[in-house]
């Protein structure tokens, strides 16, 4: 999995990119065909903002972000909301019949 993180009107500290990696790899868990990850964290005035865009297998793109006034607490909201994404696609891609 190959993860791109980028900041507009912030640097990126290494921090940061451990704490995003750290949440972005626990996406694996449930599904095996995640390709490519690319995350844009933004800095307005009182609002920070994260995004996410997920590459998984067959052609298919997850888009989710998030808002707060904390740029962890962004993070963690968009993990959450990726997570759950994450977990719908891979339902829909399992067959139910018996």
């Amino acid at each position: 999995m190959q993860l791109n993180i980028t900041g507009r009107h912030l640097n990126v500290t290494a921090a940061l990119k451990d704490y995003v990696t750290s949440k972005i790899t626990r996406l694996e868990r449930h599904c095996d065909h995640i390709t490519n990850v690319r995350v844009v964290l933004t800095v307005d005035k009182l609002e920070q903002n994260a995004e996410a865009i997920v590459h998984a297998g067959g052609g298919h793109e997850i888009f989710a972000d998030a808002a707060s006034d904390d740029l962890y607490k962004a993070i963690d909201a968009l993990s959450d909301k990726l997570d759950r994404q994450l977990i719908r696609h891979k339902e829909k891609l399992t067959s139910h019949r018996v």
